[in-house]
């Protein structure tokens, strides 16, 4: 590594890269600094384009050990840290300007247990590398609804995804996590391990620690089917208003979602659909295909304007939505107790303001089934609520960074009379400590800042939707 200066917090510096070089001849795997040029940018590279910071180093981890070393680098040289998995949050919490990257990315490892109906996943693994890797077997658990997102950050955060409605949350099928605090302690934590942190786990995010492994409950999954179907966009209240009344009644088996979005460029669909805003319908079912169209007969009788019916694999289907990289992103949700007309029109007319043609979607998620009967004492007040209204935007043109952040902005203003008041906090980006209480709702934040307190009393692990610790007290 060449000589030069790296800055670190409050002014900082490591005035030349020794330190770096005797941490990276400590660690199984490697550190990265700017010095690195094409691979520096390339590992500091994450799903939003919008974001552009400069890590003072990255480390790419192999193994626990190498965890435990780069915090205790990080903290002996008073470097912010930030944890990278999958790179998806919209914020870019996994990058920092002149800090510490744990990059957990080489820590991928799947390892299930048919038997036991259990996996032991890497906490840099992505969504593709667990379903694959379940499926082999026969076997799944609920995952995010795109290929790349990372296991660690989704799991901790909650982890709602196209099987939630049958298999409950991501972190309802959390066994056990392996997890390097703040001091460099390992442990392992489960339901008799530090309960307490356990119960934090779910859903209270990446404020405890470095999850290095975590062990999922897995459900058998031998057939799923999946229908996409299109309409023009003036078809849109109705097919809105028949996708609502068909959730309120379908089986849990039944899941997927509703959203505008651009016609792809795909066979099946019309040319003079493709491009342009349409209305789509994305069910998701666990079973065979003839079963599927059966219930599925409330939409299909709307008669789609374009259609795509198919038993696919699991690990398949959730790589169908998959957004393109490269794209600058903003994404925000409200949750909500109730849908009715007022709110279906109020939707419907918001889509004409997204930015067509791209990749954002104007999105309407259901609950109900095993998110809304699954364990209520984990800190997800959010998985009570029926219905999910969800700006998801891509764009390419930073001149258009205003547009889509007000887009955002408006869908929420136009459902906020029927707004649950909780938000998954995985769905938003930086939108203020109150944001942040209501993703917990507030007695689980007093007890969530409890637990942050005796394990991160220092909030070391702050770049992320933060709980400042705070001791039990008066």
């Amino acid at each position: 590594m060449a000589p030069g200066d790296i800055s670190g917090i409050n002014g900082t510096a490591l005035t030349d890269l020794a330190d770096l070089a005797v941490l990276g001849d400590q660690l199984v795997g490697e550190v990265i600094t700017p010095s690195d040029g094409a691979r520096y940018d390339e590992a500091r590279g994450i799903f939003n384009a919008m974001i552009d910071r400069r890590p003072a180093a990255i480390a790419r981890c192999e193994n626990e050990e190498d965890v435990v070393r780069a915090i205790r680098f990080a903290r002996d040289h008073d470097l912010p840290i930030a944890v990278r998995g999958g790179g998806h949050s919209v914020a870019g919490m996994s990058l920092v300007d002149g800090g510490l990257v744990i990059d957990l990315r080489g820590m991928n490892t799947v390892t299930v247990d048919p038997d036991a109906r259990t996996a032991r996943v890497g906490g840099g693994a992505i969504m593709s590398e667990l379903d694959r890797g379940t499926q082999a077997h026969g076997l799944a658990t609920t995952g995010g609804r795109v290929s790349t997102t990372g296991v660690g950050g989704f799991v901790l955060g909650g982890g709602a995804g196209w099987l939630d409605r049958a298999f409950g949350l991501a972190c309802d099928n959390l066994l056990a996590v392996d997890l390097v605090t703040a001091q460099g302690e390992r442990l392992h934590i489960d339901e008799e391990e530090h309960p307490d942190l356990f119960w934090a786990l779910h859903g209270g995010g990446g404020n405890f620690g470095v999850a290095t492994t975590f062990t999922l409950r897995l459900h058998p999954l031998t057939a799923m089917t999946a229908m996409l179907l299109l309409w023009r966009p003036e078809a849109g209240p109705t097919v809105v208003r028949a996708y609502r009344d068909f959730l309120e009644s379908a089986p849990d088996r039944i899941g997927g979602g509703l959203l505008y979005c651009t016609g792809p460029p795909e066979e099946f669909v019309p040319e003079d659909m493709v491009g342009t805003l349409v209305c789509a319908v994305l069910i998701t079912y666990i079973g065979h295909e003839e079963q599927a169209r059966d219930l599925a007969a409330p939409l299909l009788r709307l008669g789609p304007d374009a259609e795509m019916i198919n038993e696919l694999p699991y690990a398949d289907l959730q790589c169908l939505l998959d957004d393109p990289p490269g794209y600058r992103n903003y994404w925000s949700a409200e949750y909500l107790d109730s849908f009715p007309d007022q709110a279906v029109d109020r939707f419907c007319r918001r889509a004409s303001d997204m930015i067509v043609p791209s990749p954002s979607q104007h999105v309407l998620f259901p609950q109900g089934g095993a998110v809304t009967e699954g364990p209520s004492e984990y800190p997800l007040p959010w998985r009570a609520s029926s219905w999910i209204v969800h700006p998801f935007g891509l764009w390419d043109d930073p001149a258009d960074d205003a547009r889509a952040r007000q887009w955002a902005h408006d869908t929420r203003a136009d459902v906020r009379p029927w707004s649950h008041g909780a938000v998954y906090l995985n769905f938003i980006g930086r939108e203020g400590r109150d944001r942040v209480v209501a993703g917990f709702g507030a007695e689980n934040y007093r007890r969530l800042a409890a637990v942050k307190a005796q394990y991160d009393p220092d909030n070391v692990f702050r770049l992320n939707h933060n709980i400042e610790p705070r001791p039990p007290g008066p």
